[in-house]
Order: structure tokens, then C-alpha cells, then sequence
């Protein structure tokens, strides 16, 4: 059976990437930074084991916290990636850039306390205050 290629991108297409079989997770997260790095109100992410993902152009890291840095096109700015520093073995991948992102659906909300207030989560997807080590929010 063939392992199914997922490939992906920025917007301007100098960063590409291919990732082989499902995401590990999917996520949407509520974070502040997140919705900085990204300029939106929430960002849906694909975690992947870094051994299945390969770069067809690198895109440019930066260190955004003590804890992860962000990888981005150094062209168009759009955003990438995510991985926690110190942590080679698994990379989260912005859903939006990938070319088929309609099968990856968001598993879970994390960061839910600091969502945008406007912002109304009406699914029945698990709701962590923070990570997902913080105690999942009562729905």
C-alpha cells in the first residue's frame, strides 16, 4: 500500500513541503501568540512526526518564545510551522498550508481561556485551558 503524500506551501510558493501519511493531531489554538505570528483568531495546526516531513525549500526560523520558534517563507512572510525548541521529533504544520487541507479536521481546542471573546466555540471537540496538560475545560 502507498503512503499517502501530503504536500503543501506558502502563498507565494518559494517554501513547499511534503509530508507522508495522517498528522499525529490536529489542533486549533487560541493562543496570543499564535494569533500574532498569524493574524488570525485562531490557528489550526497538524502535528507531524519531523521524520515524515520533508522541506522542498527551508523555510526561515525564528526563535518566537523561550519555549518554541516558528518557521515562515522569508518572501511572502506567510506562516508555516511551529516546533518547541529542543524538540526535533515532531513539528506542527499550518493547516491553511497545506493544498488539500479538508480532511485534517481540528481534534481539540487548546489555549481555550485565552480566546478572543467574540469568539464562540460551539463544537464538541475537547477544550483545554491551556496545553494539553492543563485539565480539559467543562463543556
Amino acid at each position: 500500500m502507498k503512503e499517502e503524500n501530503r504536500p503543501g506551501g506558502c502563498l507565494c510558493g518559494a517554501v513547499r513541503f511534503v509530508c507522508d501519511g495522517r498528522p499525529i493531531k490536529v489542533n486549533l489554538c487560541h493562543c496570543q501568540m499564535c494569533r500574532k505570528a498569524s493574524g488570525a483568531p485562531v490557528v489550526a495546526w497538524a502535528a507531524y512526526e519531523r521524520a515524515r516531513v520533508r522541506f522542498l525549500s527551508e523555510p526561515t526560523w525564528r526563535q518566537s518564545s523561550a519555549k518554541a520558534e516558528r518557521g515562515f517563507c522569508p518572501s511572502c512572510g506567510s506562516a508555516i510551522a511551529w516546533h518547541a525548541l529542543g524538540d526535533r521529533a515532531q513539528i506542527d504544520l499550518a493547516v491553511g498550508a497545506f493544498d488539500q487541507p479538508d480532511d485534517l479536521k481540528p481534534a481539540e481546542h487548546l489555549w481555550a481561556d485565552s480566546r478572543i471573546k467574540w469568539l464562540k466555540i460551539e463544537d464538541s471537540t475537547p477544550k483545554y485551558h491551556e496545553g494539553r496538560d492543563s485539565g480539559a475545560i467543562d463543556t
